[in-house]
């Protein structure tokens, strides 16, 4: 039997990777060991027959993409370095921004303060004492003018992490973009919109989910039609790792939530082919190296499957699994906080080895306060370490077939393939959608990742988890780290701009188009152009989202006990 007889899946990936290299895709780089040893991009199984395995692990770059999106990995392109920051007002992240940029720095990514987040204006008295303290305070579109000032944002790409108020301000960015002279179209850059992990997880939002999906079903349609390269959803699991789940139940709740996402653009109307390459994901990047990879692993296999084969997506991009990395900010702590770089480091790492598409490295003091200048350098640095020295970009997923890894993908496959029957027998009525509600409802899901996150806090008080520099290894010649403090002038200074913004517009104006946003919301309509000529009005986050409050209430978790 000849070479390419044994070796079908072989050849197939050899000639993907053949046809990058005319094309331009495939880096001019040094890609051999540190030592001068030229390595292949890709390595495999002599005689794939003989490996069962290889229906589910495949070459990179075709289905199931267990071994990722592309043949040419990241000899075609790096991930993304996408720190994300946001402190202060827009001014002062501004400026933060740049520094990236200006340090190597390929795209950004947005924190939003508390009254943000929760579609509050500075100057509500719900927003005291919070004011561009967890992120940046953005009370209209002049503060997405000035945050993206001198930054192009037609050249780059911008991810914003919000997900409750997520429709107005992402009709904001585009009001700024506009201004830029930059035409909406062509803009680039993800919106968390998730709202499912919000009642999950993290607990930031405004209304029942009821009209949460309306409105991310309306930005879904927009974008569709008229911002072909903008991603209206990133289906965060980070936030539910955060909360204390497991790494199995991140992922199983994450997709399921993605599948959520699929069944309400189906319902729409929309053309799976035209809308899934436009949801994209957000995964945490735990300390436990092997999980970590297999799970970005299975992640890819698990909704290429799906997609394919349950909501019939046919094109290779629709069935694609795109995701963003965030290193685990609840494996870091304040004890020895230094040794949160070699945490970071590692955590990073895996992400890389499991094939992530953009990457944010924590910082140092992140435990203690928003970062320094000088440890956001670091975490910036922690990447570029691993993107030009280490080598792990000259060969595709190097441990894909290693035994270890595969078991540890394919066990993660079928516990998520358990949780998934689980979520769609609480729906009863055979959609992923029916189950998650239903599973909010009753705090399913919060109990689930309760009892996760009891069970680990228990094993690291008893010591059988052990975490240096608080169970164990405890003496230290540390000092207090320098962390960066956001006074009290900010918020009194972005009151008192705000203030200004409100006499200096046309009062007629916002009242109008926010009386169009109410009328249009009692009904049917799609609701993103209402917004927009809100936003451009200068109407506040506060006001547009007070309207809203007017049609559709706010919502209360019910009490649980």
């Amino acid at each position: 039997m000849s070479e390419s007889e044994r070796r079908p899946g072989y050849e197939r990936w050899r000639a993907a990777y053949a046809e990058a290299e005319r094309a331009g895709r495939v880096r001019d780089a040094d890609f051999s060991t540190l030592s001068g040893a030229e390595v292949d991009p890709v390595y495999g199984p002599v005689d794939e027959a003989a490996d069962e395995r290889m229906e589910r692990i495949g070459w990179p770059g075709e289905y199931p993409y267990t071994r990722g999106l592309y043949p040419t990995g990241y000899r075609g392109r790096q991930w993304t370095i996408r720190q994300f920051a946001g402190f202060g007002n827009a001014r002062q992240t501004n400026e933060r921004y740049k520094m990236i940029l200006a340090r190597g720095g390929g795209g950004l990514s947005v924190a939003f303060d508390m009254p943000t987040l929760m579609g509050r204006d500075s100057d509500e008295p719900q927003s005291l004492g919070e004011v561009g303290h967890c992120g940046v305070a953005i009370d209209s579109a002049a503060d997405l003018e000035l945050l993206f000032d001198g930054i192009d944002l037609g050249a780059v790409t911008t991810s914003m992490t919000i997900s409750g108020p997520a429709v107005p301000i992402f009709c904001m960015y585009v009001v700024a973009a506009e201004r830029q002279g930059v035409d909406p179209a062509v803009l680039d850059g993800t919106l968390q919109t998730d709202i499912f992990k919000e009642y999950i997880a993290q607990k930031e939002w405004l209304f029942s989910p009821e009209p949460h999906l309306r409105l991310i079903g309306d930005l879904m349609e927009y974008t569709c039609a008229g911002m072909p390269a903008y991603k209206p959803l990133s289906v965060s699991g980070y936030h539910i790792r955060e909360a204390g789940s497991t790494a199995v139940q991140e992922l199983a709740y994450t997709l399921a939530d993605g599948f959520g996402y699929v069944e309400l653009g189906l319902s729409r109307g929309l053309d799976v082919d035209l809308f899934a390459p436009g949801l994209s994901f957000f995964f945490d990047a735990h300390i436990d190296f092997f999980e970590e990879i297999a799970k970005f692993r299975a992640a890819r296999r698990i909704w290429a499957r799906w997609l394919r084969d349950r909501y019939g997506a046919k094109t290779a991009k629709a069935q694609w699994l795109r995701f963003h990395t965030q290193t685990a900010g609840v494996s870091l702590t304040a004890q020895q906080p230094y040794n949160n770089v070699v945490r970071t480091a590692v955590e990073a790492l895996a992400a890389v080895l499991g094939g992530t598409n953009s990457l944010h490295t924590n910082a140092l003091d992140e435990t203690l306060a928003l970062p320094t200048e000088r440890s956001a350098e670091i975490a910036l640095r922690t990447q570029q370490v691993l993107a030009e020295e280490t080598g792990v970009t000259n060969v595709v997923d190097p441990l894909g077939g290693s035994w270890y890894v595969e078991e540890l993908t394919d066990r993660m496959e079928a516990e998520a393939e358990q949780i998934f029957a689980k979520i769609l027998e609480l729906g009863g009525d055979g959609t992923m959608t029916a189950g998650l509600l239903r599973g909010i409802e009753e705090g399913w899901f919060t109990g689930e990742i309760a009892e996760s996150a009891f069970r680990y806090q228990a094993a690291v008080e008893k010591g059988d988890k052990r975490v240096v520099g608080v169970n164990s290894q405890l003496e230290s010649v540390t000092e207090p780290v320098e962390i960066l403090r956001v006074g009290h002038e900010v918020e009194e200074q972005q009151r008192v701009a705000l203030a200004e913004r409100r006499a200096a517009r046309d009062q007629a104006e916002v009242d109008a188009t926010l009386a169009e946003l109410k009328r249009q919301a009692t009904g049917d309509a799609n609701l993103i152009e209402p917004m927009l000529a809100a936003a451009r009005a200068e109407a506040t986050l506060g006001e547009i989202c007070g309207t809203l409050r007017e049609v559709w209430g706010s919502y209360q978790e019910p009490a649980r006990f």
